[in-house]
């Protein structure tokens, strides 16, 4: 059959078979392919193409499987010829040996069952190895198959593998894909799937012979935004011969429309990843603030508690896998549980170190330095005895998984969670600090230690607490950590300069002033990168902390005391 002639039959019966898929047996794509293995040897490409359009999941697999010989035809004892596929007999019936074959049906995907069986249910049919013949495929076969494979996926009943397979047939520019795509546009009802057909169709017009055409489709993939077509057109500005003017000025405002729009939705883009990563430097520096800003500690292992909350994460995950399956639903409810844990975990770690150390160094700020960076040397080394020197791997809950788009800007669901999240934490802070006992107390002592003692107030044991509950903080910031980026044991090392940083910035002790902070320095650092690189837009940002500090070295909201007035 000559070519021309073949992509005629495939474009009129894509549009039938488009048309005829909503409307088909849910059996409709195994039956024609039934008819089209078992047709006379001359009209099997016919039949084939026959499958254009048609919606169903067991067309590839079993095309791809006739065309790589690993279709048969079992013939029952009653003259009936059954096309199928074979599989490993143990993974429907157990007590197969290894070696056995069953024959799965192309018409019902299950196994052929022995009619000669007494056994109820019927067992199938077994097999040997190299005991059926494959069927045999002649070069026009070989082209329909290549033909329909490579359209199949338009009708595909997944929306995702339609819009793939729609862009794939935008990119490839054949016009003999045309008839198809405007066919499946007219029953198309999934709103990104129509959008992937509108500019694949326009794609494809750019090779059109009429310039009104291709106006037209240069025109749409201006409004449509297109990235591909964006790089389509500055290949045909650029070579020879060029374009006609009327095109070469239709692309040039089409550049601009495209390029514009983008530049727009980075700047978004940026902003929404600056805002994630200012709320995960938030929740690191929420619980310094209240170690440093408020107890007058400088703690040098606060990355390596923000480690704990993220190893216990880890380990509340793999308890989990262990009682519930990795696949199982409870499995993806393991972050819920993980939070509390971490947050215990660090503050018990936490409490362990100012008893055991920072007590007797309070109002001593380079010997607690000193001693909590040790502290942070022996954590780290710790954490590779027990959890190894490597990353460990931690799955995100399908819940986190993925993002939404809007306006062409990508929102991942781990980051809205974590901006979330962070929100949820600021305000317990507030809350605890100003709406509890225990935050009168930290107050209290804060403003004059003597004063408090006094009065009778325990300043020992506000101390633990204090230290015990920033330290769950940072426990908080690790677990949520885990779900943006590596768990390791040097983690804590990559944040704990940024964290005093924010909290020197916003205000020794200011809760409002750590939280402008960090989400200032997370927003302008994720702005600057995409401009000046990751290395030179850091160093500008620390450049301007400096100058900032310069100015204001209480920070935005310098803290005051009694004991300081």
């Amino acid at each position: 059959m000559p070519r021309f002639l073949a992509f005629i039959i495939l474009a009129l019966v894509s549009g039938f078979g488009a048309l005829r898929a909503d409307d088909a047996a849910p059996d409709s794509g195994r039956a024609l392919l039934v008819a089209a293995v078992l047709a006379p040897a001359k009209d099997q490409p016919a039949a084939v193409r026959a499958l254009v359009g048609v919606e169903d999941s067991a067309i590839t697999p079993v095309l791809n499987a006739w065309r790589a010989g690993e279709l048969y035809l079992v013939v029952l004892a009653d003259g009936t010829r059954v096309p199928a596929t074979l599989a490993t007999a143990a993974t429907h019936v157990p007590s197969a040996a290894p070696d056995q074959l069953v024959a799965l049906s192309v018409a019902t995907g299950s196994p052929i069952m022995d009619p000669a069986s007494s056994a109820t249910p019927a067992a199938p049919l077994f097999f040997a190895p190299k005991q059926l013949k494959p069927i045999d495929t002649t070069a026009p076969l070989r082209r329909a198959m290549r033909d329909v494979l490579e359209v199949a996926g338009v009708a595909d009943p997944d929306p995702k593998i339609r819009r793939e397979s729609i862009e794939r047939l935008g990119q490839s520019r054949k016009l003999e894909h045309l008839p198809l795509l405007k066919a499946r546009l007219n029953v198309e009802k999934v709103s990104v799937v129509r959008t992937a057909l509108a500019e694949s169709i326009a794609f494809i017009q750019l090779a059109d012979a009429e310039e009104s055409t291709r106006l037209a489709a240069i025109a749409s993939l201006g409004d449509a935004h297109s990235l591909a077509a964006a790089a389509r057109f500055k290949e045909a500005l650029a070579a020879t011969p060029a374009p006609s003017a009327a095109e070469a000025e239709a692309m040039r405002g089409a550049l601009r429309q495209i390029e514009g729009h983008w530049q727009v939705v980075n700047f978004f883009g940026n902003l929404f990843r600056g805002l994630s990563a200012g709320s995960v430097l938030l929740l690191i520096a929420l619980g310094l603030a209240i170690t440093f800003g408020l107890m007058g500690v400088i703690n040098m292992a606060h990355g390596e508690l923000m480690v704990v909350g993220a190893y216990a994460t880890f380990v509340t995950q793999n308890i989990f896998v262990s009682f519930f399956g990795a696949g199982s639903t409870a499995f993806h409810f393991y972050f819920i549980a993980a939070l509390p844990v971490a947050f215990i975990s660090a503050a018990l770690v936490g409490l362990v170190i100012e008893r055991g150390i920072i007590q007797f160094l309070y109002k001593r700020p380079l010997e607690s330095l000193l001693a909590t960076w040790g502290v942070s040397l022996a954590l780290q080394q710790t954490f590779r005895l027990i959890f190894g020197p490597a990353n460990v791997q931690i799955n995100a809950p399908s819940w986190l998984q993925g993002g939404a788009t809007v306006f062409d800007v990508a929102f991942a669901y781990n980051r809205l969670f974590v901006i979330g999240f962070a929100i949820l934490v600021v305000l317990g802070v507030w809350l605890v600090l100003n709406r509890t006992p225990l935050g009168l107390l930290v107050r209290a002592v804060m403003q004059n230690r003597q004063m408090a003692s006094c009065i009778g107030v325990r300043t020992t044991r506000v101390n633990m607490m204090t230290f015990a509950f920033g330290s769950g903080l940072a426990g908080l910031a690790g677990a949520c950590l885990s779900q943006l980026g590596n768990v390791g044991p040097s983690m804590g090392q990559l944040h704990i300069i940024d964290a005093f940083m924010v909290v020197v910035s916003g205000g020794v002790g200011n809760v409002l002033g750590t939280v402008i902070a960090a989400l200032g320095i997370g927003t302008v650092d994720q702005i600057l990168q995409p401009v000046l690189g990751a290395v030179m837009g850091k160093i500008l940002v620390l450049f301007a902390i400096i100058l900032f500090l310069q100015w204001r070295p209480g920070g935005l909201f310098p803290t005051r005391s009694r004991s300081l007035d």
